[in-house]
């Protein structure tokens, strides 16, 4: 095979890094910088579209392609005030935006603090309701089911007919 069969691109493949790691996390290298960075958790794509821009790195751009450096500015990236997922928080008062691992704790603690105080959506929580207000009356039920189950009366049903012959 010569050298003008080749796909031209077939020598970049192997150049690629299949797994970035941010934080904590691995993203994938073959998507696009925008759409590896929504697989991080807190990171949404108007997120991920403000931190490539501001990087002043090509949102389309293959993520495992990229240099060792345009990834570290990525990854020290500083969110500005509007990427904000967690507003004033209940110990300092601060406004953040948390990705990976931090975003779960941070929720699962303000959880925690909800239901330790008992506050109405504490109790929520603790109950296993539906919390923000949501329809109850026909969704979100965790008993057994309600009506007739056509199942078990089929069932009770070949039982007593079984009976009945072993009876005659």
């Amino acid at each position: 095979m010569s050298a003008e069969d080749q796909d031209p691109d077939e020598g970049e493949e192997e150049d690629i890094r299949y797994f970035v790691r941010i934080g904590q996390t691995d993203l994938d290298g073959t998507k696009s910088v925008e759409r590896s960075l929504t697989d991080m958790n807190g990171i949404g794509h108007r997120a991920a579209r403000i931190i490539a821009d501001e990087a002043g790195i090509d949102r389309r751009a293959v993520f495992g392609k990229l240099d060792e450096e345009d990834i570290d500015e990525v990854a020290l990236f500083e969110e500005p005030e509007l990427l904000a997922n967690h507003q004033n928080d209940f110990f300092d008062g601060e406004t953040t935006h948390e990705i990976g691992n931090d975003l779960d704790l941070t929720r699962r603690q303000d959880i925690n603090r909800m239901k330790m105080i008992d506050s109405y959506k504490g109790v929520r929580h603790k109950r296993g309701q539906k919390v923000r207000g949501q329809r109850t009356k026909s969704t979100g039920r965790s008993e057994g089911t309600i009506g007739v189950n056509v199942e078990a009366i089929k069932e009770e049903q070949a039982e007593a007919a079984e009976a009945e012959e072993d009876e005659e």
